[in-house]
């Protein structure tokens, strides 16, 4: 195996985290900001990329943190290694509600695909990467569901899903219609596209976006109930405006209840 070959054990319901075992020598990487804890004996560096090129000289680290930089996250990554005699652990928590998906790259042909922001951590050795698409008009109209992540090596690695988890498995040529958000991941064999949803009434008054992918099968695909990108707007939705001033909900005057309350001035 080129990769790190870890054990692990997923802990809590709705806001888990994972809990990774090293041996002497063995190594995880992470994305900034899911670090939990870590026991005595374990070093903490930060590197350029995925740290799967790391033996290859500067041009190799440079193009291994020039693909992250393309799906909009951070340059660096954090490697922790075991430097210790014994065994040691290391726990990397979700950022939001919902569930860690361990990924054997070994039963998946040595590849998986995922949304942008799902990846967690990864033994060492495996190659995080830009999911490149043949077809143009992906790139413009897919929205936040078009940059994909490429995991791939042999080792194991962990992604998020916010919500309750869906898993299913496609059949050859069975089509699914996901809202671009909800995808988390799936395996290489699953053909991915973009579809407009036309209508000017679906457009305009649907709430949904103009555009959802289609995936069609033989695959497995994983999605997810509550994309952060949808927890986030309701977030900002309900925070107080500026000035303080809270928008009402739940009150019968609601934004009229503002203008009389006294504090305005006109």
């Amino acid at each position: 195996m080129t990769s790190h070959e870890i054990d692990y054990e997923i802990f809590g319901e709705e806001m888990q985290y994972v809990e990774i075992e090293l041996d002497p020598q063995e190594a995880v990487v992470a994305e900034a900001g899911t670090f939990m804890m870590m026991d005595n004996g374990i070093a903490m560096d930060t590197i350029f990329g995925d740290g799967s090129k790391q033996n290859q000289g500067v041009m190799g680290k440079l193009f291994s943190a020039g693909k992250r930089l393309l799906t909009g996250e951070s340059l660096f990554m954090t490697v922790f290694l075991n430097n210790d005699y014994g065994k040691k652990k290391v726990s990397f928590a979700s950022p939001y509600p919902g569930k860690i998906i361990p990924i054997d790259l070994t039963n998946y042909r040595g590849k998986f695909i995922c949304q942008k922001d799902a990846f967690l951590c990864a033994a060492k050795g495996v190659t995080i990467g830009v999911e490149f698409s043949k077809k143009l008009g992906r790139g413009f109209f897919g929205g936040e569901g078009f940059i994909m992540q490429k995991l791939e090596g042999d080792g194991m690695a962990f992604v998020h899903a916010g919500g309750t988890l869906a898993r299913k498995e496609l059949a050859p040529g069975e089509i699914l219609k996901v809202d671009t958000g909800c995808i988390v991941g799936f395996t290489q064999d699953v053909d991915y596209d973009i579809e407009f949803i036309g209508g000017i009434k679906n457009s305009i008054f649907g709430g949904e976006g103009l555009f959802f992918a289609t995936l069609r099968g033989p695959g497995i695909v994983y999605m997810q109930s509550l994309p952060f990108s949808r927890l986030a707007g309701r977030v900002l939705a309900a925070a107080p405006q500026v000035g303080g001033k809270q928008k009402g909900e739940g009150s019968i005057l609601g934004g009229l209840g503002n203008l009389l309350d006294g504090d305005n001035e006109f």
